[in-house]
């Protein structure tokens, strides 16, 4: 894993954004919560910066026409600064963002890894545009260097030019956006507090280049995009969560998630899974309600770095069927301390049926083995 250097005024915000994340209770800090809506698009794909927490996160894999096959993870995290809401200065930090790149690597069995950090005042970007900013017209996120946005054409473009990755990356879309939980409003436990808007852009054909050190590669393959925006999510029993996101060879998808106690015992369920038959409809396939999906952790991993232990192998019975999943690699915990001050698990995986047969590919992702995750 590599991280890079940062500087004094990097490590200072990255120590407060920790605090920040980490202070207890903050999740029900802010007294509102969110209520379902109508989502409109292009608008609900831009930033909603009144909002606690929002991401637009896309993973996927590849292959060189050699063969080679690469997993690559892109997130930019937006977070509101409630303490400086009122102070009434272009200077204020309202909002902090940052992103996370990754690159698996499975030849060679080593995860890549990169980070970002900055502070925004919240203002809408103007002409020129600044060089941090989250867009509330459709999806462009800014990071100095680093950027994702959407066309006009539902084609997502990235650009992550990090210290020793690089990730430039066109992803088009093969069928419609899925509204996670009910049209979109997903519930993530018992209280109304806790929920999010949830959109997904499952089965996006990408092409582009991963950069690797002083090595590029051109890669052709599969993506997966969710857009997400909260208040709270975590109830004060849950410890993390988690998810997985994945594409079928044959077109379907599935998303499946739990929000686990400190006991391991799950909170609260959910996920869809999408026939591709039904590939053109955002409401199409089923919807997994809270007591629906079973995930039984298997096999377990430690991490030499932060001797967190995770369950890398997952049996997982759903409304759609049982699946299981198993890494391409177990090494896949992303270290964020320096900016997000969080530690978890992300990595591609494969989905397998109930006779044990590769049926597709995504991402596994797991929170709160390191410490409890409070977002």
């Amino acid at each position: 894993m590599t991280l890079p250097l940062m500087s004094r005024r990097h490590c200072m915000l990255a120590l407060a954004c920790a605090a920040l994340l980490q202070a207890p209770g903050r999740a029900y800090a802010s007294g509102r919560v969110l209520q379902p809506r109508p989502l409109v698009f292009p608008r609900d794909h831009g930033s909603h910066n009144e909002t606690r927490t929002e991401w637009w996160y896309l993973t996927g894999h590849g292959r060189t026409r050699e063969g080679r096959e690469l997993g690559f993870q892109v997130t930019f995290f937006r977070s509101r600064v409630d303490t400086a809401r009122d102070i009434r200065s272009r200077l204020a930090a309202r909002q902090l963002l940052f992103a996370h790149a990754a690159i698996t690597d499975v030849r060679s069995g080593r995860l890549w890894h990169d980070q970002r950090i900055a502070r925004w005042n919240g203002e809408p970007p103007g002409d020129p545009a600044p060089a941090v900013f989250a867009s509330e017209r459709d999806t462009h996120v800014v990071l100095r260097d680093w950027w994702m946005r959407r066309d006009r054409g539902d084609r997502y473009l990235t650009d992550i030019a990090g210290d020793e990755i690089g990730i430039s990356l066109l992803a088009q879309p093969r069928q419609a956006l899925l509204l996670q939980g009910e049209n979109g409003f997903s519930r993530k436990g018992p209280d109304p507090e806790q929920a999010s808007f949830y959109v997904t852009h499952p089965q996006l054909q990408v092409t582009g280049e991963l950069r690797l050190g002083r090595e590029t590669l051109s890669i052709e393959g599969s993506a997966w995009l969710d857009h997400e925006w909260s208040e709270a999510i975590m109830h004060p029993e849950a410890e993390g969560w988690d998810w997985i996101g994945m594409n079928l060879f044959n077109g379907d998808s599935l998303t499946a998630f739990q929000l686990r106690r400190r006991d391991g015992s799950a909170l609260w369920t959910g996920g869809s899974f999408r026939p591709a038959l039904q590939g053109g409809d955002p409401l199409g396939g089923l919807r997994f309600g809270p007591q629906q999906v079973r995930m039984q952790g298997g096999r377990r991993w430690t991490s030499p770095v932060t001797r967190a232990t995770y369950p890398v192998e997952w049996d997982i019975d759903t409304p759609a069927g049982r699946f299981a999943v198993r890494p391409l690699l177990d090494a896949q915990e992303l270290d964020s301390r320096q900016s997000t001050g969080t530690v978890y698990w992300e990595g591609l995986s494969d989905l397998l049926d109930a006779r044990g047969q590769p049926v597709g590919r995504g991402y596994l992702e797991m929170t709160g083995y390191a410490s409890r995750l409070v977002i």
